[in-house]
């Protein structure tokens, strides 16, 4: 999982994508104006609660994903293991983050959203495109519902 950012007319919005690392498919993702450790333990439960457990929850050191709030809730998940990626190294969260770069050159840079509302049915249109339609060379050239 990892947290991507839009500036907006007033602010930034905050979008957190959870992803299966295995068939590349957005398992859920979440916009707000804020990162808070909150709002990011709040909507993995809510994930989790939805699709279930993984073996292994993966983030990088963000401001997000250090507090005791949301490293107390993985570990007291008891199956799941929390591993988070070294500081600086972008790679290690490299599907996530080519992930973001899709979203950004093929929808949001494009439309250039202004409100809220505009962001989330962009996100939503593309998320379902992401994980219906589009091919992954990485899986087969297949969509990642396909998995």
């Amino acid at each position: 999982m990892d947290i991507t950012y839009r500036p907006m007319p007033k602010g930034f919005m905050y979008m957190l994508a959870i992803m299966d690392l295995y068939s590349r498919y957005i398992v859920g993702w979440s916009l707000s104006n804020t990162m808070e450790a909150g709002w990011v333990v709040d909507f993995l439960r809510l994930t989790i609660h939805l699709h279930g457990k993984s073996g292994i929850i993966n983030s990088d050191q963000g401001s997000q994903f250090t507090p005791d709030e949301y490293v107390v809730y993985v570990k007291r998940l008891e199956t799941v293991s929390i591993s988070m990626d070294e500081k600086g190294r972008v790679k290690d969260n490299a599907f996530v983050e080519r992930f973001f770069r899709i979203i950004k050159y093929e929808k949001i840079y494009l439309e250039n959203p202004e409100t809220v509302q505009e962001l989330h049915q962009l996100y939503e249109q593309l998320i379902t495109y992401y994980n219906e339609r589009r091919d992954h060379f990485s899986i087969g050239k297949l969509p990642p519902v396909f998995m």
